[in-house]
């Protein structure tokens, strides 16, 4: 949905890559099967993310298979799923519906209507199932819109709005391992919004949607690097939770994103801009 939250794959070995791709198709797949062909157009490299760290923590059955697709009709592949990728698919689906929904009422983008019409029918599926989730979703993404109306600059405080939002979704039971999977999504949430808001700041100007960036990109010589410290403090406090969490099975491919990953947009946008600096 998001797209922030994906491998460094220049960075990856082969093999990882492959298991990385794997559960990729395996989300695609249950989002397929569960949600129907609207359900699999919200595919996420975000979700992926979470399906591996809770199976490298949780270690359940994993069914391995081969397969062809559409994207791939040719050419079998191998798709890995367990319990995690059904859950990961519904958060999945619970994001995509709320986002779309949240553009509607704050932009109104007549895809994003079109879209949250389409998924509506799934989400009352899920609300059956994770009731505490969407209620996280929805509340939290309504204080974040009424600060965002109010135009709020506290990027950090309006960033950890959507930080609660991850911290709920990233956790699959109530266990010993709770606390650092809600410490562990409330940080990435952070970082997704705020790199979102870094992105998008010249976008937003120019409409005159809500980001917290407008004022310090308009003013501060030091924008980009001010936000590397600010996006690099939120994932200092993720990776360095995660450490700590007995993760064997997947970890390298776990570092590759927490450690090089997240940081592709980032480096791209930023070289865009000094390349558009140069040419004016």
């Amino acid at each position: 949905m998001f797209g922030y939250i994906s491998i460094n794959q220049a960075e990856m070995k082969f093999k990882d890559y492959d298991i990385y791709h794997s559960y990729y198709c395996g989300l695609c797949r249950v989002l397929k099967k569960n949600y129907g062909r609207c359900g699999q157009m919200t595919l996420s490299y975000d979700m992926t993310f979470l399906i591996i760290l809770l199976t490298g923590l949780y270690e359940p059955d994993t069914k391995t298979e081969t397969a062809t697709c559409a994207a791939h009709p040719l050419k079998k592949h191998t798709v890995r799923t367990n319990e995690l990728t059904d859950y990961a698919a519904a958060v999945n689906l619970i994001l995509s519906y709320y986002k779309c929904k949240d553009d509607w009422e704050d932009e109104h983008k007549k895809k994003s209507y079109a879209a949250a019409k389409l998924l509506a029918p799934k989400i009352a599926a899920v609300k059956e199932r994770y009731p505490e989730k969407i209620q996280a979703v929805s509340s939290n993404l309504k204080k974040l819109s009424a600060l965002e109306k109010q135009n709020g600059l506290n990027a950090d405080m309006i960033a950890g709005i959507f930080g609660d939002i991850l911290a709920e979704l990233f956790v699959f039971r109530q266990d010993e391992w709770e606390d650092s999977l809600r410490k562990i999504g409330f940080f990435l949430g952070k970082f997704i919004f705020l790199m979102d808001a870094y992105e998008d700041v010249e976008k937003d100007i120019k409409t005159g949607n809500y980001n917290p960036f407008k004022q310090a990109f308009l003013e501060d010589a030091d924008f980009s690097e001010n936000c590397r410290k600010l996006l690099t403090m939120m994932m200092a406090e993720c990776s360095r939770t995660f450490e700590r969490l007995p993760i064997l099975l997947h970890a390298d491919i776990l570092r590759n994103i927490l450690y090089s990953g997240v940081w592709c947009r980032y480096t791209a946008v930023t070289e865009k801009r000094m390349q558009e600096k140069e040419k004016k």
